[in-house]
């Protein structure tokens, strides 16, 4: 049974969903290709591979937003707080640029000068250095503040690295040990033979059985975690899921008269980026993060989460968004 009072117009274009997916199949084949004619052997680094010197940057206010939370959809990013005259940053700085090369890509530091960036200071709240914190997909995660043992910070970095994995999907980048250096680049994913389970899903949302396009773009996605049709595809299917049998005037009503209640600010939110309303489904739950705490915050951070995977990780309202959000968390 087809939704009912709702219309996904300015949220997701499923042809153009797909026509992303093909674009990236191309140019994996592409990629391909070139290295077959230059001769690229078994034992040579893979296509995209970074140099380890590439794992460790040094981050501005201005380039914050390409070099951090763009960067964070594809790898953790680990953030340290220094200064030239800060002497524990001395001792701690050299530990994070070891570790993280000895991760190989499933991380990349980013150095933060606080005398040069009083800006990132500030909107991250910090009041000593060093501090050390995460993002992950745009999500600002604290890990430890001053110098801590390096058994203890290695354990934090490998749990930093299994939950970018498992609920993420972040792979990380491939690195190129012989490799002088170069910018920092995605690891490419194998594509998969998908196709007739991503036209299933379309076909599925089409007429309506969301149950099946949600089954169809979960199999893709256990295979190939980092599938972008999959994942805006999904993100869509449960969107709808979600929708389809609200009220839309008790909804709003409810999330009128409950400010503060996560429940009702989720499903108005829901409502909103349906309807096509995205800049207020964003602002409407980063708005609720802000005045809740504890268990609640963290429902509607993920519930925000999800619903900037219905729009795009390049749609410049969710960088907006992300950069909302981390301000209101710290």
């Amino acid at each position: 049974m087809q939704p009912r009072n709702m219309s996904m117009s300015g949220v997701v274009d499923l042809a153009a969903v797909k026509a992303a997916g093909e674009a990236k199949a191309k140019a994996e084949q592409a990629r391909a290709d070139a290295a077959r004619q230059t001769g690229e052997g078994a034992g040579a680094a893979p296509a995209g591979a970074v140099a380890p010197s590439s794992l460790v940057v040094d981050v501005t206010e201005a380039g914050f937003e390409r070099d951090v939370l763009q960067l964070s959809n594809e790898v953790p990013v680990v953030l340290d707080f220094w200064a030239e005259w800060c002497e524990p940053c001395k001792q701690l700085s050299p530990l994070l640029e070891r570790l993280t090369v000895e991760a190989n890509g499933r991380l990349v530091l980013a150095k933060v000068d606080v005398d040069a960036n009083q800006m990132l200071m500030q909107q991250f709240g910090i009041q000593g250095i060093p501090a050390v914190f995460a993002v992950v997909a745009g999500q600002v995660l604290p890990l430890f503040q001053g110098v801590a043992p390096e058994q203890q910070i290695r354990e934090t970095l490998a749990q930093l690295v299994q939950v970018a994995e498992e609920r993420f999907g972040l792979i990380g980048l491939q690195v190129d040990p012989d490799a002088e250096g170069g910018p920092v680049a995605p690891a490419e994913i194998p594509v998969g033979p998908y196709d007739a389970l991503l036209e299933a899903a379309v076909v599925a949302l089409d007429a309506g059985d969301l149950g099946g396009a949600v089954q169809a773009y979960r199999n893709v996605l256990s295979d190939d975690p980092g599938n972008t049709e999959a994942k805006l595809g999904l993100a869509q299917a449960e969107l709808l899921t979600r929708v389809q049998h609200l009220n839309p005037q008790t909804v709003r009503a409810e999330a009128a008269a409950n400010p503060k209640d996560p429940a009702a600010q989720m499903a108005a939110a829901d409502l909103d980026l349906a309807g096509g309303h995205v800049a207020d489904a964003f602002g409407r739950l980063v708005d609720t993060v802000r005045v809740t705490f504890g268990d609640e915050r963290d429902a509607v951070r993920v519930r925000l989460l999800e619903l900037f995977e219905v729009i795009g990780a390049d749609d410049p309202r969710v960088a907006a968004a992300r950069t909302a959000l981390a301000r209101v968390l710290f």
